[in-house]
């Protein structure tokens, strides 16, 4: 065992180096050479708090910048359909980022383990930047589809690096408050892009959507770059897989295009979807026959093994599909049982995507303070996935079901931190990035696929043939309250298993010491 290696026995609170030690790190070289060299705890960052402070806000920005990209373009669709005269073609500006977004994700992971965070945020958010301006001025439908895939690149790879940037200047311990504070991030995205992008279409111009990215986007790496240069990094220069990248990535946009297209544009026992998904599966085994046979994978597959990061995996991923898949659908379910209107429905959502912020906060402050910190996360979960399952038993009015949501928003928020933390604490730091990239990819594929199985679900019991649309600023709706209720009882049946499917994951996840001082006195939680 070398001298940076962990002790299996020590607790996590009482860890700390020897002074020797420490100076040594800190001197460290930007880069290692074998994965042996690699100290597995991060010591703590030789940076002030307003250092730290400023690194974490311009983050912070960045995550902006990619959620709120994710859900402001939605509303302005419309206008932008008439304006190009092409409402044929609307779907692909949400397609082309999605697509590119979720494909990438591993590779500046992967990456980013290569050659340095730095270069690899400077790289998306130039990307991000650049498809921004290509957006603004595209003067026609099919440019602005190929403009919003570059910008996808650049948001696909902000993610995983952003989340990697976080465990090189905080040690896992303290880590799980500032996945919270990232929550509370998407949550302001998430209720504040449809906003945004109702008030530029119809107030200024829909381009304005794409040139607010650029002034953000500068001052995100104005902050961010000179603070870079102190943060300690472990570098594993090696060379590329990209053929590996390259199946990786081209089984994720198939798999990607069947659950876009499949019950849609093409029936989903149609031959065409039915090739498609076939050759998904064929690209995506012909990645695992060359992992294997790869010296230098481009995602290794060891690292998807083991006791922690598969179900680190499973439970962040079905937590984050059954909240996606709900806000999807839950805005039809108010319009057609509670008769809210399309505004309403949207405020409607905030219990759903604001309270899970209250959660993650919760689970991060726990993992600071708790030896057993996935308890918090495996009692959220499971009251998360009873409360969906008493939402499937019993119909109840509005106010009663906005509570219910807020507590199943809590409960499936306390995974999201946990899930993270555990994942990144569980691998060596030069493999910190690539397994930050995969988690993002198969969380955005298990998100598209769920809601890809709720709309099979109503779909299925309801009757394909339904059809809801709008006349003259009046709803027409094919769908009865009842039907709709009825129907829901199965979406939110398919939101308890897998709320229950993420609990069992975190019983069954190893319960790995932190890295990084406790807070005091140190909590123990109950047997």
């Amino acid at each position: 065992m070398n001298k940076f290696e962990r002790q299996g026995g020590d607790r996590a609170s009482q860890q700390t180096f020897p002074d020797d030690i420490a100076r040594e790190l800190a001197r460290a070289p930007g880069r290692v050479v074998e994965l042996a060299d690699a100290p597995p705890i991060a010591p703590r960052a030789p940076l002030s708090q307003s250092e730290v402070r400023t690194i974490l806000i311009s983050l912070m920005l960045t995550m902006f910048l990619a959620a709120l990209d994710q859900t402001i373009v939605a509303t302005a669709l419309p206008t932008i359909g008439r304006e190009f005269h092409d409402v044929t073609n609307l779907s692909w500006v949400i397609t082309a980022y999605l697509l590119a977004s979720t494909a990438v994700a591993p590779v500046f992971g992967s990456l980013s383990d290569i050659y340095g965070r730095r270069a690899m945020i400077i790289t998306a958010l130039s990307l991000f930047i650049a498809g921004s301006v290509l957006c603004a001025l595209a003067p026609n439908m099919s440019t602005l589809i190929i403009a919003r895939g570059l910008q996808g690149l650049g948001g696909g790879g902000i993610m995983p690096v952003v989340q990697t940037v976080i465990s090189d200047i905080v040690t896992p311990r303290e880590r799980g408050q500032y996945q919270a504070y990232f929550s509370g991030v998407w949550t302001t995205a998430g209720i504040a892009g449809p906003v945004l992008g109702g008030v530029f279409a119809e107030h200024l111009h829909w381009s304005m959507i794409f040139w607010i990215n650029v002034p953000l986007g500068i001052a995100s790496l104005a902050l961010l770059l000179p603070k870079m240069g102190k943060i300690p990094v472990f570098h594993r220069r090696r060379k590329v897989d990209w053929d590996g990248g390259l199946l990786l990535m081209s089984s994720a946009v198939v798999f990607m295009l069947v659950l876009t297209w499949g019950g849609n544009r093409f029936a989903w026992l149609s031959p065409t979807i039915a090739a498609m998904l076939g050759s998904s599966f064929v690209l995506a085994a012909a990645f695992v026959w060359h992992a294997r046979r790869t010296s230098e994978p481009f995602l290794p597959l060891s690292l998807m093994g083991g006791s922690v990061v598969p179900y680190a995996m499973i439970a962040g991923g079905c937590a984050l599909g059954a909240m996606i898949g709900l806000t999807v659908h839950l805005p039809l379910y108010y319009q057609v049982v509670y008769h809210l209107s399309a505004s309403e429905s949207g405020l409607a959502l905030i219990p759903l995507a604001a309270i899970s912020t209250g959660g993650a906060a919760l689970a991060g402050r726990t993992m600071m303070r708790a030896v057993h910190y996935k308890r918090v996360a495996i009692v959220g979960t499971s009251a998360a996935a009873v409360i969906a399952a008493i939402l499937a038993l019993v119909a109840m009015p509005l106010w009663p079901l906005l509570a219910l949501l807020s507590l199943f928003a809590f409960g499936l928020g306390t995974t999201f931190p946990t899930s993270v933390v555990s994942l990144q604490n569980a691998v060596a730091r030069p493999q910190v990035g690539t397994v930050t990239g995969a988690m993002n990819f198969f969380r955005a594929l298990g998100a598209s696929f769920t809601v890809a199985a709720f709309t099979t679900i109503l779909l299925t019991v309801l009757g394909t043939d339904i059809s809801i649309g709008h006349d003259g600023g009046h709803p027409v709706n094919a769908i009865s309250a009842d039907d709709l209720t009825y129907a829901f009882r199965y979406v939110f049946g398919a939101a308890a298993v897998m709320l229950a499917g993420a609990a069992l994951a975190l019983l069954l996840m190893e319960e790995r010491q932190l890295a990084g001082p406790a807070a005091k006195p140190t909590l123990e939680m109950a047997e």
